[in-house]
């Protein structure tokens, strides 16, 4: 198993235990993934972390002041 944090910039677009898929886009030298349908975008991933498996499960929604992060687990 492996998790990933997603930013997502409004609440409830996304439950916790729902089942995602996410789109890979590749930069010069990393990779990030959005969940679909543009409903939150991951950090910069370098070439040997990228994902193997496109579709995980909403494991926790977190909010702070910067926004609410979507943490998703990937098999």
């Amino acid at each position: 198993m492996r998790e990933m944090e997603f930013k997502m910039e409004r609440q409830n677009l996304v439950e916790i235990g729902q089942r995602v898929e996410v789109i890979e886009r590749s930069c010069p030298a990393n990779y990030h993934y959005i969940i679909k349908p543009a409903v939150a975008m991951s950090g910069c991933v370098s070439v040997g972390d990228r994902l193997t498996n496109l579709e995980g499960v909403v494991k926790d929604i977190k909010h702070n002041d910067r926004g609410y992060y979507v943490i998703v687990e990937f098999e």
